[in-house]
This record gives C-alpha cells, sequence and structure tokens, in this order.
C-alpha cells in the first residue's frame, strides 16, 4: 500500500485536490484535523501546549482557542517554533499510527497524506511519494479574498512566510499544475489517480 503525501501552498487548491481523490475512493489524512487531535483538552499534547503558553489560550469549554493560540505564535516566530515543536512530533506519530493500522488491516489502496507543511515538518519519511499543487499568484489572491476575505497585501504576507514552490519542487515527485479550470483540475487529479491503481 502506497503512502502519497499531498502539498502545495496556501491557496493552491490541495484541498480541493485531496476532496477529490477522497471522491475516487483514496483514503486521505488530513494532518490538520490530526493537529487538532493531538491538542484535545487534556491529552498529552493539550497539557504541554499550556505549560508552554499558558492559560490564557484556552477557550470556557477548556479547548485550545486556535484564534488565542494563533495571536501568540504569529506575532512571534519564536513561539512558532516553539508550538511546532510541539505539534510537529505528535502529528507524525498519529498519522504514522494511522498508516501502520491501514496496512495491519490489509488495506490495498493508496492512502493520501494532506499536509500544507509536509516537507518543513520532515514528515516526508510518512509517505512513498509526494505530490504538489501549484497554481499562480493571481489564482491565490482570488481565491483568499473570496474564501477568506484577504487583501492582497495580506496574501503575499502569507505567502512570503512559507516555503517558496521552488524548493518544494525539489521534492516532488508530481506537479499538479492548477491553473485552469476545476475540469481540467479534475481530469488531471483522475489520470494521475488511475496511474497510481495501474501501478498497484
Amino acid at each position: 500500500m502506497k503512502a502519497i503525501g499531498l502539498t502545495g501552498g496556501i491557496g493552491s487548491g490541495k484541498t480541493t485536490v485531496a476532496a477529490m481523490l477522497e471522491e475516487f475512493g483514496a483514503t486521505v489524512i488530513h494532518a490538520d484535523a490530526v493537529g487538532h487531535e493531538t491538542y484535545r483538552p487534556h491529552s498529552d499534547g493539550w497539557h504541554r501546549l499550556i505549560a508552554t503558553f499558558g492559560a490564557a489560550i484556552l477557550a470556557p469549554d477548556e479547548t485550545i482557542d486556535r484564534k488565542r493560540l494563533g495571536a501568540v505564535v504569529f506575532s512571534d516566530p519564536q513561539a512558532l517554533a516553539r508550538l511546532n515543536a510541539i505539534v510537529h512530533p505528535l502529528i507524525f506519530a498519529e498519522i504514522q499510527r494511522r498508516i501502520a493500522a491501514y496496512r495491519a488491516a490489509g488495506h490495498v489502496r493508496p492512502i493520501v497524506v494532506e499536509a500544507a507543511v509536509l516537507i518543513e515538518a520532515n514528515w516526508l519519511p510518512l509517505v512513498d511519494e509526494v505530490w504538489l499543487v501549484l497554481t499562480n499568484r493571481d489564482a491565490v489572491i482570488e481565491r483568499l479574498e473570496k474564501q477568506r476575505g484577504l487583501r492582497p497585501a495580506a496574501v503575499d504576507a502569507r505567502i512570503a512566510a512559507q516555503l517558496r514552490d521552488a524548493e518544494r519542487e525539489r521534492y516532488a515527485d508530481v506537479i499538479i499544475h492548477n491553473t485552469g479550470t476545476l475540469a481540467d483540475l479534475r481530469r488531471e487529479v483522475r489520470t494521475l489517480w488511475d496511474r497510481v491503481l495501474s501501478r498497484g
């Protein structure tokens, strides 16, 4: 059973590709969702985040308030590094556990690990190949303005804070160019998925 790492920059269309792959029959592990589970109330991750950032990051129901946590870490690179040092290894271990469980259960179809920080977090050992979704800056700005209400300057700041596409391409086995219509993207993803299935 092959594990495919699906990654891409903000607004690239990575989430859309993941949804298409799920529709085509792939089992998709969403790293963001796994991340949220690693700091559910009273878990090891939860205790470590409170010890590091204080109880002010808690919501009234004792969950981690992601907006409060974000306000702390995204304005301070050192704080963000501390957060990642706690959460990234926990996410890695949980994704690794899930992949092993699928394999032990006799799962034969490829599993897709959707992760924006697949490369930056050093999660490459989890996957057999990397699929990278690329698009152009204008498309990213248009999508994020429509989806999140972000202005172009805010989008540029987020792009600048990420790994550059040229660096991501160094690790990519497959590049998906999301520069056409949704139908174009679907055809490309379907072709890639069918190719993987035919290889076994």
